[in-house]
């Protein structure tokens, strides 16, 4: 895995020695996502300058060396990522003729994009990727970010100058860069702990959609196009959906096919020429991933895992029974507060811009973990948006079979009757000093309810952080706050008629790139560790929406398929259990160890210092946290965590 950044600047070029330093400046900010090399390639006469940290995975000789010309001379690559299919697209190009000079990956892209054609090429690749494409002749720059938002890419353009990296820093790194604030931004990072593609923290900064490919050239509008397409993914999966013959069950029919995708997902994951391994959590997902893993394996699979002092919040010993069975070589990292206190400091410089799912201080621990002993480690992201296995989807689906038998007009007025008593709830806790903010919070959520039409479910109104975040951030637009349910509702194809396949479809989309993978990939390649995420084969996600509804949650249980695999290798009752989370807790960090922090961010100088929150808003639920009256855990983490940031980084 590796970082890549760049520019393009039509202006008066200076000299070269001044645009390499230029290169290399803003590759450096990413030295962790490539600590074992460095390379630039500049064209000053053209403004292009391109540059790479490497994290060696395969072919760990020179020749994997990036940036990388190709063999005509043509283009110039910059890659981050892992193509699993590489070996076929080399036979391919070798059959026709070309000769390689190394055995990475990388050189199988840039020679396939020569001998094929970009999107062509990308349409056969079978992996996670960001990479950027500078033509010599067209004096043309592409970049290219994988089907499903693996690998992260960000662009900007300040006048004439175009910017792109692995990460914020490299462009900040950049003289051109302006650092202004989009306020806007704020709001749907309180309410959903992430700020959706393709916006960024920064007003004119850009994340590059999954499955898109844009083209600049100098002096001229970037253009966007994409590749791959959820919503025809999903169209094809409805009108075409998997059906049986020859006798054979469709619920058979769909396991064995499950089991022959994801077995070859992981098997072409296990490819690396450095140590690998597999974060191993106890629950559905990784158990299958760990399960595939070891049976393509002759030695016992290392995996990995963590636990909490806290008993109702440590799943280790679920991790461990599964490792025992499977017969791995397994690592538990008992997470202490201190181990918090340490990590608190690097977030912001991590995740470079505001994030504040609270499961990142877990993930960072066990990918610190699993780097002590490996360089790449396959994870089991992903299989609760593609087979239905968060609780709100099942949640969602009852809710909306009541409240959809109400005629509308009576549910609108319901929800205004119902919507005054939160308040109410609150003053009444305020001076009863007793804790009824999971009632507050429930009165909320069944107001909310009662006024959604069903396409307005998937956009997560259930769980958001924040009730009313227009009161919290100073002069917000008050059309922002819809705006910002806007970037993650997703209109979804009229094809998916229930509740479930609407949310799975905007949170495919959303939430799991925005969210989860960027969790993933900030907390790994903070310590330099590639993560691999099978069930993200692209091929088993358009695979899932060919299944129907009764295959992804069946009798109230989601990943119903995944589930079947998974009782393949692992007996049933050492699976089945309540999910959990990831999560830490929390709540009692809060009021304990990690007070002295917070209390600092959330001091009424620091608050007004920023100059973003409400500070009084702020400060009346971190003193109703601290008492122990409410739990505002979650909408105080978020922000904390924009605090910090702001503090690293404005």
């Amino acid at each position: 895995m590796c970082g890549i950044s760049g520019f393009l600047d039509p202006a008066p070029n200076p000299r070269l020695s001044e645009f390499s330093m230029l290169a290399t400046r803003m590759a450096d900010t990413l030295v962790s996502r490539g600590p074992d090399d460095n390379g630039v390639w500049v064209d000053q006469t053209h403004g292009i300058g391109l540059a790479h940290r490497r994290l060696s995975v395969i072919d760990l000789s020179p020749s994997g060396r990036q940036p990388m010309l190709s063999a005509d001379g043509r283009f110039v690559l910059v890659y981050n990522g892992e193509l699993y299919n590489f070996q076929e697209l080399r036979a391919d190009l070798e059959a026709h003729g070309h000769v390689f000079r190394g055995n990475s990956d990388s050189e199988v892209l840039l020679e396939a994009c020569a001998a094929w054609g970009i999107e062509q090429t990308v349409r056969r690749c079978l992996g996670m990727f960001a990479f950027g494409l500078w033509d010599r002749q067209e004096h043309c720059l592409t970049l290219v970010r994988d089907r499903i938002g693996i690998k992260p890419l960000y662009w900007a353009r300040f006048g004439q100058v175009f910017l792109f990296g692995s990460e914020l820093k490299a462009l900040r790194a950049h003289p051109c860069f302006e650092t202004q604030l989009d306020r806007d931004m704020v709001i749907p990072f309180l309410r959903y702990n992430y700020i959706p593609a393709p916006h960024s923290i920064y007003r004119d900064v850009y994340k590059l959609e999954p499955g898109c490919m844009l083209q600049v050239r100098s002096q001229h509008e970037p253009h966007i196009t994409r590749y791959w397409d959820l919503n025809q993914v999903a169209q094809q999966g409805t009108t075409a959906p998997l059906q049986a013959d020859d006798g054979q069950t469709l619920d058979q029919l769909a396991l064995d096919q499950l089991e022959t995708l994801l077995s070859d997902a992981v098997q072409r994951r296990m490819v690396a020429d450095v140590p690998l391994g597999a974060f191993l959590s106890g629950g559905i997902d990784s158990s299958a991933i760990v399960a595939l893993m070891q049976q393509h394996s002759s030695r016992p699979i290392k995996t990995f895992t963590i636990g909490f002092q806290e008993a109702d919040r440590d799943e280790s010993q679920y991790a461990q029974q599964i490792a025992h069975h499977l017969g791995t070589d397994h690592q538990t990292l008992v997470v202490e507060p201190s181990h918090a206190v340490d990590l608190l400091p690097r977030l912001p410089t991590w995740y470079d811009e505001p994030f504040a799912d609270t499961s990142q201080v877990p993930t960072c621990f066990v990918s610190h973990l699993a780097r002590q002993e490996v360089t790449v480690s396959l994870s089991g992201d992903g299989g609760d948006e593609l087979f239905g296995g968060y609780k709100r989807y099942i949640k969602a689906a009852k809710t909306w079979d009541k409240v959809s038998q109400i005629p509308r007009p009576v549910r609108t007025m319901l929800a205004q009757s119902i919507g005054v008593l939160p308040p109410l709830l609150e003053n009444v806790q305020s001076l009863a000093r007793k804790p009824i903010s999971r009632l507050v919070k429930h009165t909320h959520q069944f107001s909310r309810a009662l006024s959604l039409d069903t396409a307005d479910f998937h956009d997560r109104q259930l769980w958001r952080r924040w009730e009313d975040p227009a009161r919290l951030v100073i002069d917000a637009d008050a059309t922002a706050v819809q705006q910002s349910d806007d970037l993650t509702r997703r209109t979804a194809p009229d094809s998916l008629a229930d509740i479930v396949s609407q949310m799975q479809f905007a949170d495919i989309l959303s939430y799991l790139p925005d969210n989860n993978l960027t969790k993933v990939d900030r907390a790994s390649m903070g310590v330099s560790l590639e993560v691999r995420v099978p069930i993200l084969d692209h091929r088993i996600v358009e695979f899932t929406w060919t299944l129907p509804a009764h295959m992804k949650i069946r009798n109230g249980q989601g990943k119903w398929l995944l589930r079947q695999l998974l009782y393949k290798y692992v007996p049933h009752e050492l699976v089945e259990r309540p999910k959990q989370g990831f999560g830490v807790p929390l709540s009692g960090w809060l009021r304990g160890p990690l007070r002295e922090w917070a209390e600092e961010l959330l001091s009424e100088q620091a608050l007004c210092k920023t100059g973003v929150f409400n500070s009084a808003l702020v400060r009346q639920k971190w003193t109703e946290h601290i008492a122990g009256t409410s739990d505002w855990k979650r909408p105080l983490w978020n922000v904390l965590m924009f605090q910090a940031w702001h503090n690293r980084w404005m």
